[in-house]
């Protein structure tokens, strides 16, 4: 293709997979394009490879952003395709080497080549040693370092050679529905974004659940979680927020239940809520950011307890993760800086002072059915609003 250029993008795990590979680099390519929408691409495939051909009118912020957010890439990088000849192979690295990362002509640097075409008469020892010969010929006061050098140039011989240097790193994992489809109970916290995330890298494809108690919670808190969704949506690729009125429930468990298995009832409503919207939706589990121990409504007991509420699946990804984990991956994905904002979810609002954090899962599941919510869990279902929000985080119309 005319005026475009050329990107390598790396697979891994994918590389892995048996006969249904050609399954998962389908999807893998597909969900790329999605997010390449409306500049023009053109796409080829090699072992463990797929080249990228994108018009020059697609700026390369938005090339950059769609591969680091788009789980199953390992790496990538721009690249340039040229003739197995190793002197068109030389004076393409010497014009490639003109630019980042060795423009500045000082540091360190190896040659990383492989042969998928046997029958290339030099070894990938051989074209290192070319390679290497070129960059000191332009760069004398650059040193060889084999082990932990500051800038690379890769050769790849294969139906042609490329050629490229240092790829940036992408996000790994497997292509967003490639492992189907689940309901993530988001918050306003730190915690379900990073469930997300986790949740996607793994090839699950999410729609997000968010219960709203309006006025006890803001308007503005509301606007914190569309936000959070809009920014692990291009990780999702592209996402759904059901926005669930849950007002008339929560008041209605204050004033039905113990006080101190209140958060307890909340959750269980909030699952019942999400199961029943998931399969709506045609889910197949629950995801949520809940990790051991680290509150009350999350130790064994009131797990197995809210668990119970489930007919699907319900995952937690974060269950044996440090909190501070929890937060260094949330800063990484640019959630946290949103998530820490002053305005509270209901489940804070209504806290009990000393919850219980040992149920007995008989007895809180009688008092469950004794507070007979259903018709006020079904009338928030039935006033579910719907937010969309596109593979690249852009808010779609609402529903």
């Amino acid at each position: 293709m005319k005026d475009s250029t050329l990107y390598l993008v790396r697979l891994g795990e994918i590389s892995l997979k048996g006969l249904n590979r050609d399954y998962f680099e389908k999807r893998l390519k597909q969900n790329i394009k999605n997010k390449l929408k409306p500049y023009r691409t053109q796409v080829s495939k090699q072992k463990g490879r797929i080249y990228f051909e994108i018009h020059n009118d697609c700026p390369e912020a938005v090339t950059r952003q769609a591969f680091k957010t788009t789980f199953g890439v390992v790496g990538f990088s721009k690249c340039v395709r040229c003739e197995k000849d190793m002197e068109t192979i030389k004076a393409v690295a010497a014009e490639l080497i003109k630019a980042e990362p060795f423009a500045s002509g000082t540091g360190t640097f190896k040659s990383i080549s492989t042969r998928a075409d046997k029958n290339f008469p030099l070894t990938s020892y051989q074209i290192d040693c070319e390679l290497g010969g070129v960059v000191l010929d332009t760069y004398p006061d650059m040193k060889v370092q084999v082990k932990n050098p500051d800038k690379i140039i890769h050769c790849e011989i294969r139906d042609k050679a490329y050629l490229y240097t240092s790829p940036e790193a992408g996000p790994g994992g497997l292509p967003v529905t490639t492992a189907g489809k689940g309901m993530l109970l988001l918050s306003g916290g730190i915690d379900s974004p990073v469930a997300a995330y986790r949740m996607a890298q793994r090839g699950l494809k999410l729609e997000c659940i968010y219960f709203h108690a309006y006025p006890y919670t803001s308007e503005l808190a509301l606007e914190k979680v569309k936000k959070l969704a809009s920014l692990v949506a291009p990780y999702l690729q592209g996402t759904r927020l059901h926005v669930v009125p849950f007002t008339d429930p929560q008041l209605w468990i204050r004033d039905h239940s113990p006080e101190d298995e209140h958060t307890l009832m909340f959750r269980a409503c909030m699952m019942k809520v999400a199961n029943r919207i998931s399969l709506a939706q045609e889910g197949n589990c629950i995801v949520t950011g809940e990790a051991l121990s680290q509150v009350a409504s999350q130790t064994l007991d009131s797990l197995v307890f809210t668990d119970s509420m489930s007919d699907q699946l319900v995952l937690r990804p974060l269950i044996g993760m440090d909190k501070q984990e929890i937060m260094d991956l949330a800063k990484k994905i640019e959630t946290y800086e949103t998530s820490i904002l002053p305005y509270e979810d209901c489940c804070v609002i209504f806290s009990p002072k000393h919850p219980s954090v040992r149920p007995d899962k008989q007895a809180v599941t009688e008092h469950f059915l004794d507070m007979h919510i259903e018709d006020l869990l079904q009338d928030a279902i039935k006033n579910t609003e719907t937010f969309d929000f596109g593979p690249h985080g852009t808010p779609l119309l609402s529903l």
